[in-house]
């Protein structure tokens, strides 16, 4: 868990880190994060005017309705503070993009695909400058788009999906099946020049401009942004992927490809971008700067 405690004008007063302890069963993780936002709380000059979560799972405004990694179901906002002050809550992913949006790589776009590529896959839909969750909150699952249809089996049940070919923990995997070893890490592939490695990272590489030329044919996005873990390895990501784009699209220009401007922060930005509309202030967060070299830094 990260939190932090983020002021009108936008400078982060104080961040902290803490254990999720999912072993120890949903009401755990509650009340962890009940006492955290006590905590920083207590760290400021005064009581907040709201509290802004990002959390994992199928997720609404008020509730926490489902997470498979947690186990909770159908949790109030409210129950996720002790304290008396308006509460918002919204994915997890969706929130980065949020906060990409306004604060990050997205500012000033009021259309792109926010694309974290860590130990999974999952995409945030930014469209008219807000997260877009579709009907039931389940927009933006892109690392369950099945590019190779007759491919491995995903954890998810299905055949084929985005994630199992390209999120960091699948590269290492499917290497580590591969070579007979154990214990190598998406990065060590990404920089090896062993056969395996590079097919691997090729097939990692089709997978997601598969992916990425189906979602800019949808929904014709002014870029695409791509964060998380994996996309710290720069050019050997995107150099390979905007080529294969550019070629997918033959009719149509591709849209740019860009880094995340966030990085970690992104969430704990995002909530409290959520915890100030919460407040009824959704205006807060559009005059705000970052400096992305500083981070968590806003001022």
């Amino acid at each position: 868990m990260k939190g932090g405690l983020v002021s009108e004008s936008g400078v982060v007063l104080l961040t902290e880190r803490r254990p999720t302890p999912r072993e120890d069963g949903p009401a755990a993780v509650v009340t962890a994060i009940r006492d955290f936002i006590s905590h920083l709380a207590a760290s400021g000059d005064g009581i907040p005017a709201g509290v802004g979560l990002a959390v994992p799972g199928l997720v609404s405004e008020n509730s926490a309705l489902y997470s498979a990694n947690i186990g909770w179901r159908d949790v109030p906002a409210a129950d996720f503070t002790a304290l008396d002050v308006p509460v918002r809550l919204g994915h997890d992913v969706q929130t980065g993009g949020l906060a990409e949006s306004v604060l990050g790589a997205g500012r000033g776009v009021d259309d792109f695909l926010f694309l974290p590529i860590g130990t999974g896959i999952a995409g945030a839909l930014i469209l008219r400058g807000e997260p877009y969750g579709g009907a039931s909150g389940w927009g933006g699952e892109i690392g369950h788009i099945p590019v190779f249809p007759d491919g491995e089996q995903c954890a998810c049940g299905q055949f084929g999906c985005l994630e199992t070919y390209a999120s960091a923990a699948s590269v290492g995997r499917r290497y580590s099946q591969r070579a007979n070893v154990s214990g190598v890490k998406a990065e060590e592939v990404v920089a090896s020049d062993d056969p395996i490695a590079v097919e691997v990272w090729d097939e990692a590489v089709e997978a997601l401009s598969l992916a990425l030329a189906t979602y800019t044919l949808l929904l014709d996005p002014t870029m695409i942004v791509l964060g998380g873990g994996l996309a710290e390895a720069g050019p050997a990501l995107f150099d390979p992927v905007r080529t294969r784009l550019v070629k997918r699209l033959a009719f149509r220009d591709a849209p740019p490809l860009l880094p995340a401007a966030l990085g970690v922060d992104a969430g704990m930005l995002g909530a409290s971008l959520l915890g100030w509309r919460a407040a009824g202030r959704p205006e807060i967060g559009a005059g705000w700067t970052v400096n992305v070299r500083s981070a968590p830094l806003v001022s």
